[in-house]
């Protein structure tokens, strides 16, 4: 299986220097003219891949521009890796050429499954942790990592059921997936705040237990209380500023792993951009926190 480590992507030019050092949002439509217009000091803009296939049009001439002045990360949300169907060669093409064009400082995207035979499903569906499942997935990240010629990341889900087919802890499903093919990981701290809310699980736990030598970058965001199920579900909106528990999972985290490129994604309810520059800052300042406190010790 092939495994092409962060060190070999950096050779050959993928990971700008500047990537690391101020934390990134997310790229959205209304931003645009107040981007190019403001020029904030923010550390990079991740796009979803899906959004820029197009040969043409606002999206692409935006995005065209933004990239001469920013790092991109782009973040897939339609291959469907976590299927039992072969991958849509054809939709891999279409990411493979947007990632050829703009070169972006990361490419991630999730351990989940979207697509049942001529049908794509507008969610980001879980798996079961099986060893079949797991050979499934580790075939599709080398077919994906094979065609663009570089290293993913893979992210952990956020999730509302857990299946009784399981065999193992997702933990070690994604620290396995990680050893068999080198890919690396983004590790969403609101989907781990989300799913042990759910499933009533330690978060702190989850994150002790995570493969955090693997994680290359790490996602922020909001969520939603549905306190009108049956039991209290914790969605995983992103359509609200990052909650109070997942920045304490964060410095949490940062204390485990050091220094990490970090997102704050917004899908939903977007706000002035003001906003999420103040999300950023606020978490360019819990890293220098960290990193202080880790060089004291």
């Amino acid at each position: 299986m092939l495994k092409h480590t962060l060190a070999a992507a950096q050779t050959e030019g993928h990971v700008p220097s500047g990537f690391a050092t101020r934390t990134g949002i997310s790229l959205k439509p209304r931003y645009y003219e107040d981007i190019l217009a403001q020029r904030p000091e923010v550390g990079f803009f991740e796009i979803h891949a899906e959004n820029y296939l197009s040969a043409g049009g606002p999206a692409r001439y935006y995005l065209d521009l933004i990239r001469q002045y920013y790092d991109i990360s782009v973040h897939g949300v339609g291959l469907s890796l976590g299927g039992d169907e072969p991958l849509d060669v054809a939709h891999l093409e279409r990411v493979a050429a947007l990632v050829e064009r703009i070169e972006p400082a990361m490419f991630s995207e999730h351990l989940a499954w979207s697509r049942h035979q001529n049908s794509f499903l507008n969610d980001l569906l879980p798996v079961p942790y099986t060893p079949e499942r797991l050979q499934v997935l580790c075939e599709h990240v080398d077919q994906v990592q094979t065609r663009l010629k570089r290293q993913i990341l893979i992210e952990n889900p956020s999730s509302y059921v857990e299946f009784h087919s399981s065999a193992m802890p997702e933990t070690e499903f994604i620290h396995e997936l990680a050893q068999r093919t080198g890919c690396g990981l983004l590790l969403d701290i609101n989907n781990v705040e989300v799913s042990c809310f759910n499933h009533g699980h330690n978060p702190y736990q989850y994150l002790l237990d995570f493969p955090m030598r693997a994680v290359q970058q790490i996602h922020l965001a909001g969520y939603a209380l549905d306190e009108h199920a049956a039991l209290a579900l914790k969605i995983d909106s992103h359509d609200a500023p990052v909650a109070d528990e997942v920045w304490q999972l964060y410095q949490y985290a940062l204390q485990r792993i050091g220094d990490c490129p970090t997102l704050i994604e917004r899908d939903g309810q977007l706000p002035e951009l003001s906003q999420l520059l103040k999300e950023a800052q606020q978490a360019d300042q819990i890293r220098a926190n960290a990193q202080e406190l880790r060089h004291a010790n």
